[in-house]
């Protein structure tokens, strides 16, 4: 019999001992016989296990998994989540992409609005943007401004056209307005155009109607493709500071696809296309594959503007992940609310904000370093990093050195300032790349999902 000596007393019967032994006297039948049902106790114990963590799992499945996108305005956010929709529901994206034509054609003629509004500063005798003489049109070129002018107009029908009327906003970018809309445009277009699709994308739209933009577009192709070749006109861009190529929604380089009357988007297209929306939007899938097999999902696109991130609050309860989007390309820019602050400096304020909120100290955040394609393309224009972001010293002005450093920087923020230690997952990204976009957005699914099943011990 096991005993144990206990300090200043006798030596006592170790009780589990005692609990453990077998009966005094146990016959070898007795003892199979009791050895048999322990492991048929176990047997069942170990079954209502098992059917308690299925519970749990099924429990867990079946309350959604949310994916927060946060960044400032023009982040990426927004093509973000186009990409998780062509991924799980392509077949409703391509059904939907007919009423992103009027957006894509939008966007061209905001860019022809931004090089009349150029050569408008021309004509007058400004002066670009570090004092120096912008070149005086000719003639030609004024002629030529002259007979694009009708796009402008066609610009006010399609913002009349895509917003509902109490349901619009215009920021003012230069003498060009950019149009801001509610979340369900695009049932408010769907049903003023009588645009619709079935689910093999196959569009139902009047291409001969007179009052369609395309018309237009067609007619004026040949002027804006001289407009947008032109060396003045260039030149007096580059001085005004002004890279159309840069800009969210830039088509200039394909106007002979997109002025074609019978245009339909592409995937592309839409990921590629801007339209400012007001309060949130939301996306709903399932996962049909995978470790997260049967997960249904949430993914939330906040208004990124300053007046927007008030609103961002109520949706940090019970988000399981959040993407944060910096745009590392707008070093040389500033906000559109506020034309004293630098876009990067905002980004890194709102990087730190969102680290050391003790509302997401439990919270996954993916940093997506995005436009990495714009920042290389401003590097090697020569335009100088070190200029805008004086702390960066004078290091090598290429894309390996400039992005090494911002990788660094906001990694030692998310150390220094968060509420919690949290493991740095940091993408440099160009979302506008769907196919590289779409592998990353699966593989941070798949680190969300087993985050998520970690916490509830399931693995």
């Amino acid at each position: 019999m096991t005993r144990i000596a206990m300090p200043g007393r006798t030596t006592v019967e170790d009780p589990l001992a005692v609990f453990m032994a077998p009966p005094a006297g146990e016959t070898a039948e007795e003892t199979e016989s009791r050895l048999y049902a322990e492991a048929e106790a176990k047997r069942v114990s170990d079954e209502i296990d098992e059917q308690l963590r299925q519970e749990r799992l099924t429990e867990r499945r079946t309350r959604a998994l949310r994916i927060l996108l946060l960044g400032q305005s023009e982040s990426g956010k927004s093509t973000t989540l186009k990409n998780f929709q062509l991924m799980y529901t392509p077949k409703a994206f391509r059904a939907e992409r007919i009423t992103w034509r009027a957006v894509v054609q939008l966007n061209l003629v905001k860019s022809v609005h931004q090089i009349v509004d150029a050569l408008t500063l021309a004509e007058e005798g400004a002066s670009g943007t570090e004092g120096q003489e912008l070149p005086t049109p000719s003639p030609q070129l004024r002629a030529l401004k002259l007979r694009v002018l009708p796009l402008l107009q066609v610009e006010e029908q399609l913002m009349k056209r895509l917003a509902a009327p109490g349901e619009t906003d215009a920021v003012r970018r230069g003498a060009a307005p950019e149009l801001a809309v509610s979340s369900t445009w695009r049932s408010t277009l769907s049903r003023l155009l009588g645009a619709t699709a079935d689910l093999e994308g196959e569009p139902s739209i009047d291409f001969d109607d007179p009052t369609d933009p395309a018309h237009v577009l067609n007619l004026c192709r040949d002027d804006v493709q001289a407009l947008w070749a032109d060396q003045t006109v260039r030149v007096v861009l580059q001085r005004l500071g002004i890279r159309l190529e840069d800009q969210s929604g830039f088509f200039l380089n394909d106007l002979d696809r997109l002025t074609e009357k019978r245009f339909i988007p592409s995937d592309d297209d839409v990921l590629r296309c801007r339209l400012k929306t007001l309060g949130v939007s939301e996306f709903r899938f399932q996962l049909e594959t995978g470790s997260g097999a049967g997960q249904s999902w949430r993914i939330y696109d906040v208004g990124g503007a300053r007046s927007q991130r008030l609103f961002w609050a109520p949706y940090f309860d019970l988000v399981d992940a959040i993407i944060f989007l910096a745009p590392i390309s707008c070093f040389d820019q500033t906000l559109a609310e506020d034309k004293a602050v630098n876009r990067l400096e905002d980004s890194v304020l709102l990087w730190k904000d969102v680290c050391e909120n003790k509302l997401l100290a439990a919270v996954q955040i993916v940093l997506f370093l995005n436009k990495i394609d714009i920042l290389k393309d401003k590097l090697a224009a020569g335009i100088q990093f070190s200029r805008y972001v004086t702390t960066y010293g004078n290091r090598p002005n290429d894309y390996e050195n400039t992005s090494s450093y911002l990788k660094r920087k906001f990694g030692s923020i998310l150390k220094e300032k968060s509420a919690v230690p949290r493991q740095f997952y940091c993408h440099f990204t160009a979302v506008t790349d769907m196919a590289a976009t779409q592998t990353l957005l699966a593989r941070v699914g798949d680190l969300v999902v087993r985050a998520n099943l970690k916490d509830s011990n399931l693995i």
